[in-house]
């Protein structure tokens, strides 16, 4: 008789659940994931050069993943511990831009950076790119972890992973 599955929102832990829809086919065990509820924000200024001016006069559309890996990849140096930050790269995967309104020269712009969640060695982002209260961009993009040595896939540790979401109580943790 074949094993049963548990369904996609069974709670494992505080943040876990086990995903229905393993990384690969052939899995034999649930892949775990890191839910978004308590995600800790981060505030990226983002810096508007000349040079990502387009012919229009407003930023080019390529600027946008310039600032998108800038602001989350300081997400990931600002709250993982300087060893897990000294042991890990990280390549991009895929970026999905909705682009709500045009950017210029001059504007004050601030990247909010969210990890969604971590699934192995993946982990998903959600980048809300704003002037004052206008929603500029929202960015949707998935990353792989790299362990620095080999160049290969490598999962971060819970307490790595914890780093990044707000504690049951509100606080942050680390």
């Amino acid at each position: 008789m074949p094993k049963q599955r548990r369904g996609a929102g069974h709670r494992i832990g505080p943040f876990l659940r086990a995903s229905a829809y393993p990384l690969y086919q052939g899995a034999r065990s649930p892949v775990i994931d890191t839910v978004v509820s308590n995600a800790i924000p981060h505030r990226f200024p983002i810096g508007i050069d000349p040079t990502d001016i387009d012919f229009m006069g407003h930023v080019n559309n390529a600027s946008y993943l310039k600032w998108v890996q800038e602001a989350v990849l300081d997400h990931w140096r600002a709250l993982a511990p300087s060893e897990a930050v000294a042991q890990h790269l990280w390549v991009a995967l895929k970026h999905e831009i909705t682009y709500r309104k045009p950017t210029f020269l001059d504007d004050d712009v601030i990247a909010t950076v969210l990890l969604e969640k971590v699934q192995g060695a993946r982990a998903f982002y959600e980048t809300v790119i704003r002037r004052g209260e206008e929603v500029l961009a929202e960015v949707k993009s998935s990353w792989c972890c790299i362990d620095a040595s080999s160049l290969r896939p490598a999962r971060l540790t819970r307490e790595v992973i914890d780093r990044f979401f707000a504690s049951d109580d509100g606080e942050e943790r680390g």
